[in-house]
């Protein structure tokens, strides 16, 4: 072998090579035919003979110093294995490979061994291949017997266990094997032993079904390929070298040239040719033995292992793999399905269109794939997305031509994406096709001005921004362009000359609608510069900024005062009177550093603006222009600048005028027996609006305007033809009265007399405000009913906390009647149907985005009067009209009343649960006043206030024991209701409300066992003898009720009636054995339970429980085998023997039901006994006759129902058909595949278990999920 040679820094790739490593030149899909083949190089090499292996053992050998027996040793002592010293990463892998070199040259048998084992054990197998096995066993029979002791409890192995420990690890594992080879690549790797063992190994690992085998040898056998492509690009250089030193000696004249020399670089070259070949064999196993197979593996992270290497020796050694036999690997697996392989795909392509040589040979590859490559842009996966966009940004760099005009305007519209990261690589992609192709006829312009570049640039930019059509997100695109285009951006100087400088001879001036356009990037640019944060919803909050950005900020905020301190008035005088420039203008004073004004003796232009702003207040109208020039006044007026003063006047002498103005067209508008025309309505109207968007910001409490403004409103109450205009903008002035006045007293400016005036006027004007939601006028009432819920909140109990308790007289609770006229106002307009909502159009088009608006408005109306519910200022039951709409209006309204839920039920669980079953009453009674007094429980209108209630339910969520109270009384409730009104049709018949039991059924799985007693203790207490015996279909929601009460309940709910019949006596024999640990332990529970257990229960206790049948079990219809049955299944009942100290209930307790029967208790008992025997002689003469029937199809019923009917189970059963709702059937089938499904009362050891597992298993809000229109209530 040849020793290391010097390494040129300038040599030439032969292009000899490019053909000799794979044979496939297309792209069309993989066939894998020849795949089989590249794995026998290395088989065919890498199994020897047991002899052959021996060779070299050197018995008698002694290991070099730094591996003794296959253990690094360090200082003389010997400690760990490879596989640890890699894991720990304490010692240099330079120093461990050449240790291991050493050793290898003593004895590669054993050192070998050692670096199989090392693969194994990075595996995370616990076994070792021992020198036996090395010498006899073939790799597969290695395999399969390490698979055997591979550790199958855990699936975590050394490359995916977390940590940063194991993410050092999987480093030094790469470049362990990287280290070795390079130290290896002059002698050992052409040994024909090491490499071809290493590769044979590997190649079987993955192969392997283990995930661990397969993920951990992929990986070394593709960093075993890199190590080598870097061994073979070595070997080129040195060919090239020695080629051209022989052929400079050859051209020498025969008298100077050395012929030895001529024959020694022959034969170097000879050697290098033939390593040259083994490098190509070794790299051609393992491409076709490995990578070609897995690069498509099940396991996406092996996928990806495989691509980013393919990327690493295209890129690398582009002479042998930069062709169409390897691209077609990368552009195949773009379509892959997870986003990380996807992701290592382009950053493949990145490193080579990045090399302008390297990507004009991949013109076949781009044309072929570019559609891919572009269509990946607008991939679900964000950063998947971004890559694409910088693939498609470097392959505009190395040609113009190859994106046509719809590719490149496929990736200019992610310029407006709420993804910064993604909308920043599309604004870079952006500004190198618009603005980065200088001519040259561009270097003789001037650098600022209308005739610059820039001007240009600014102008592209404007036509851009207009052909997008979404001219509301200019901040975006601004945004977008910042990192890659700021020095465009912040050209303001040649922007302020594009908007007020004339156009040279020639030159085509900027329409009006680009003038706006151009205005909007401008204000845009200022503000993107002096607060250095994205847009709202661009970025995850203000992130600190740096010194450097600091001083660039300041300094930009230092150019903006002085330009625009000059240059704001002129534009001000030439855009006065166009609405949408001057609104974007009067932004820009308040990003000015005002002591500019001072410093740079700026005051008549700070006078030249003020005058502009009171023309701007003379002649508009407009409420956006109004409040943006308030903003402005409120910036300029800063009490700790000198211009303080200067701008007080001008504010005071111009709010001077408009109170003056008011006041008198208010005299004339108001006199009595005038009828005032449209003109002068117009201008109290005009000048209300200004007084009103000034008073936003600024303080006008001694101007006294609340009496001018209560007057007017109530001229309009009893005149009833006040333009509803006038109203709303009276309404909001009052109200920021009120506030002003309310900031002042708050702070400690005002006397005590201040705080019984605010009194009075909060208090008038919320009078006013209520009498307003009557209006007929549906703007005015919405008006009305924001500002009062406003109020409400502001002046309720809770503008005392932080120490304001000097406030309590202001405390503010609307009483009955208020809160009842805001909640039919919230009915009447929020809860309506889509086709009727005509009052939030207002005659536009009935479009998408009108009803967006609609919907939004009403959103906020609900919010308003949740929030309302929520802080405890209305009664919390008013929401009970809010709940019952969750169902109908979840689309729309659902997150909000879900939140409010919420909420309420953390200030009072038991009273939210009582708001939630008196929505569902109300749901009830509004069903029976439309459906009549018999109640179908099929109609989709009580399946809706099931569905309702199953929703309540699952917000109450997993712990039991935080909502027992609110659960006891939520049931106790809905019992009262159940049994509260009669039936209508007489004695006998079932309660009015009694199918509404059916609905409460729903709930019963939210109680605990203790309390499932004690409410079906309560529900007895509404019972007669005669109910617990009917069994028509009138009476199934009682029996359904007290089914889902019973189930799950303990044994001892039985009665002593059962202990009548000697089977009653049998079942109590089986039931005496020694309890469970965990069942002594529920008793435990139940008798040391707190006294708040239902406490609304307690006086209950010493009260006789009527007699009652119990429930019967549920059952479908199809008839039971025969062989299944017993003669007792007949009938079992459970009663409650009553207490001897019998108490009376008092009149004010008992249910009023007229049809009560007083029997007596032995009578009573006498007589069901002899029922239960009729019973039971009936069902046996039914079986009976049935039998014969069955005994033809018993194979089929058996195969049907398998081992499902429980022949194990003891316990009684009742056969009563039962109907059920659909959902009710489907929770108790849930996993069954049997017709006949019995459930027992009370419940068996198995089904007591179910029922213990029955309560919500799901989240919430799983169900209830916050995606409508993502708009957060709170």
């Amino acid at each position: 072998m040849i020793a290391a040679q010097d390494l040129q820094t300038e040599f030439q790739f032969p292009h000899e090579a490019d053909s000799q490593l794979s044979s496939d030149t297309d792209f069309e899909d993989p066939e894998v035919k020849n795949a089989k083949t590249g794995r026998g190089t290395a088989a065919r090499k890498g199994k020897k003979a047991a002899g052959d292996k021996a060779k070299g053992a050197g018995a008698g050998k002694v290991p070099a110093l730094g591996w003794v027996n296959g253990h690094h040793k360090e200082n003389g002592m010997e400690n760990m294995t490879l596989f640890e010293v890699v894991k720990i990463g304490k010692s240099a892998t330079q120093s461990v490979a050449d240790d291991w070199i050493e050793a290898y040259k003593q004895d590669r048998d054993t050192t070998l061994l050692d670096l199989i084992n090392f693969f194994i054990q990075c595996s995370g197998c616990k076994g070792a291949v021992s020198s036996e096995m090395f010498r006899h066993l073939q790799n597969s029979e290695i395999i399969r017997k390490m698979t055997e002791e591979f550790d199958e409890d855990s699936g975590d192995y050394p490359l995916t266990m977390s940590g940063p420990q194991w993410k050092k690890f999987r480093i030094s594992f790469c470049d362990f094997i990287g280290v070795l080879v390079r130290q290896c690549q002059y002698s050992i790797i052409y040994d024909e032993y090491m490499m071809d063992t290493v590769i044979s190994l590997l190649t079987g690992l993955s192969d392997s079904q283990v995930r661990a085998f397969r993920h951990t040898s992929t990986l070394a056998a593709m960093k075993l390929m890199t190590a080598l492509v870097n061994v073979a690009l070595n070997l080129s250089i040195n060919m090239d070298n020695t080629q051209r030193q022989y052929e400079a000696e050859r051209n020498k004249v025969i008298g100077k040239r050395a012929n030895d020399r001529l024959e020694l670089l022959l034969q170097k070259r000879k050697e290098l040719q033939e390593n040259q070949d083994e490098i190509e064999n070794m790299m051609n196993a393992i491409f076709k033995g490995v990578f070609v197979h897995r690069y498509r593996d099940a396991i996406a992270e092996i996928r990806a292992i495989c691509i980013e290497e393919i990327g690493v020796w295209m890129k690398l050694y582009s002479d042998a793999f930069l062709n169409d036999s390897y691209l077609k690997y990368v552009g195949w697996t773009m379509h892959d399905k997870q986003g990380e392989v996807r992701l290592k795909c382009l950053t493949a392509l990145q490193g080579l269109y990045y090399n302008r040589e390297v990507s004009t040979r991949l013109e076949l590859f781009t044309s072929r794939f570019k559609d891919r490559i572009v269509s990946m842009t607008l991939d679900k996966e964000y950063d998947v997305a971004v890559q694409a966009i910088k693939l498609l940004t470097l392959v505009l760099q190395s040609s113009d031509e190859v994106l046509t005009a719809e590719d490149c305007e496929s990736v200019y519209h992610l310029v407006y994406s709420a993804h910064r990261p993604l909308a920043v690589s599309a604004g870079e992609f952006l500004f190198k096709k618009l603005f980065s192709h200088g001519s040259p006829e561009d270097e003789g312009l001037p650098r600022r001005g209308r005739q610059s570049l820039n001007g240009s640039l600014i102008k592209t930019t404007v036509f851009f921004f207009l052909e997008s059509e979404l001219h509301e997100h200019g901040a975006y695109l601004v945004d977008s362009l910042w990192d890659c285009g700021s020095e465009l951006l912040k050209d303001w100087e040649t922007m302020i000359s594009l908007l007020l400088d004339d156009p040279m001879q020639g030159e085509e001036a900027l329409s009006d609608r680009q003038e706006s356009a151009l205005v909007e990037i401008m204000l845009c640019a200022i503000r993107q510069a002096c607060e250095c944060h994205p847009p709202v919803g661009r970025g995850t909050g203000k992130r600190v900024l740096t010194a450097k950005e600091k001083k660039t900020q300041l300094d930009d905020r230092t150019r903006i005062t002085e330009m625009f301190a000059v240059a704001l008035p002129l534009l001000l005088a030439k855009y006065c009177v166009d609405m949408d420039k001057v609104t974007n203008l009067l932004h820009i004073p308040k990003y000015f550093d005002l002591d500019i004004y001072t410093t740079g003796r700026l005051e008549k232009h700070l006078d030249s603006l003020l005058r502009q702003m009171w023309e701007v207040v003379d002649k508009h109208t407009d409420i956006e222009v109004l409040e943006a020039c308030s903003t402005a006044y409120h910036h300029l007026c800063n009490e700790e600048f000198t211009i303080f003063n200067r701008v007080d006047i001008a504010r005071s002498q111009l709010l001077d005028e408009l109170v003056d103005k008011f006041n008198r067209l208010l005299e004339d508008f108001l006199q009595e027996g005038e009828e005032p025309d449209e003109d002068d309505a117009y201008q109290v109207l005009s000048t209300l609006k200004k007084i009103s968007a000034f008073h936003n910001a600024h303080d006008l409490t001694k101007w006294d305007l609340f009496t001018s403004n209560y007057r007017l409103l109530n001229t309009g109450l009893q005149n009833g033809d006040m333009p509803e205009q006038i109203v709303i903008h009276a309404m909001q002035c009052t109200h920021y009265i009120i506030m002003w006045h309310l900031t002042r007293i708050s702070e400690g400016s005002s006397s005590k007399g201040d705080m019984v005036t605010l009194r009075k006027q909060m208090r008038a004007f919320c009078l006013m405000c209520q009498r307003y939601l009557s209006s007929i006028n549906n703007t005015v009432k919405e008006q009305a009913f924001s500002i009062l819920s406003d109020l409400l909140m502001i002046f309720s109990h809770q503008i005392m906390s932080s120490g304001r308790e000097q406030l309590e007289p202001l405390v503010y609770m609307p009483d009955a009647s208020l809160q009842s006229e805001l909640l039919n106002f919230i009915m009447d307009q929020v809860f309506i149907d889509p086709d009727d909502d005509n009052n939030s159009t207002d005659g536009q088009q009935d479009d998408e985005a009108s009803k967006i608006e609609a919907l939004h408005k009403r959103r906020n109306l609900l919010a308003a009067y949740c929030k309302l519910i929520v802080y405890n200022v209305v009664e919390i039951n008013t929401g009970a009209d809010i709940f019952k709409q969750y169902m109908r209006y979840y689309n729309d309204y659902g997150d909000i009343i879900k939140d409010t839920m919420s909420k309420t039920r953390q200030i009072d669980k038991v009273q939210c649960a009582k708001t939630l079953v008196l929505s569902l009453q109300r749901l009830f009674n509004e069903m029976l006043s439309e459906l009549g007094c018999v109640v179908d429980r099929s109609s989709s209108a009580f399946c809706g206030i099931k569905e309702l209630a199953r929703r309540f339910s699952l917000t109450f969520g997993l712990d039991q024991m935080k909502t027992r109270e609110a659960i006891a009384m939520l049931h106790k409730d809905g019992i009262e209701f159940a049994f509260k009104e009669p039936s209508t049709q007489g004695e006998g018949n079932p309660p009015l409300n009694l199918a509404f039991l059916d609905v409460l059924s729903e709930f019963s799985s939210k109680l605990i066992r203790q309390d499932k007693r004690t409410v079906h203790l309560y529900l007895e207490r509404f019972m007669t003898f005669q109910m617990a015996l009917q069994r028509e279909d009138c009476w199934l929601p009682l029996i359904s009720y007290r089914n889902s009460l019973q189930a799950g309940g303990d044994d001892d709910t039985m009665s002593v009636l059962s202990g009548y019949s000697s089977r009653g006596s049998s079942i109590r024999s089986k039931k005496s054995k020694p309890a469970s640990a965990s069942k002594r332990k529920i008793h435990e529970e139940e008798n040391s339970c707190s006294s708040s257990d239902a406490a609304w229960m307690s006086r209950e206790q010493n009260v006789q429980t009527p007699v009652m049948m119990p429930s019967p079990h549920l059952t479908s219809t199809v008839l039971r085998d025969p062989k299944k049955m017993r003669p007792e299944d007949s009938f079992t009942a459970a009663y409650t023997m009553p207490s001897e100290q019998h108490q009376p209930i008092p009149p004010q307790q008992q249910p009023q039901h007229h049809h009560q029967a007083s029997i007596d208790y032995n009578t009573q008992v006498t007589w069901m006994l002899a029922q239960r025997q009729q019973a039971e002689a009936r069902q046996q003469q039914e079986r009976v006759g049935m039998q014969y029937a069955k005994m033809r199809n018993h194979m089929q019923q058996a195969i049907r129902r398998g081992t499902g009917l429980m022949e194990d189970d003891e316990e009684p059963i009742v056969e009563d058909v039962m109907m059920s709702s659909e959902d009710r059937l489907e929770d108790i089938n849930e996993g069954m595949d049997f017709d006949t499904m019995d459930i027992d009362l009370p419940a068996s050891k198995n089904r007591r278990e179910r029922s213990e597992l029955k309560p919500d298993y799901f989240d919430p809000s799983s169900i209830m999920d916050d995606s409508v229109l993502n708009v957060s209530m709170f």
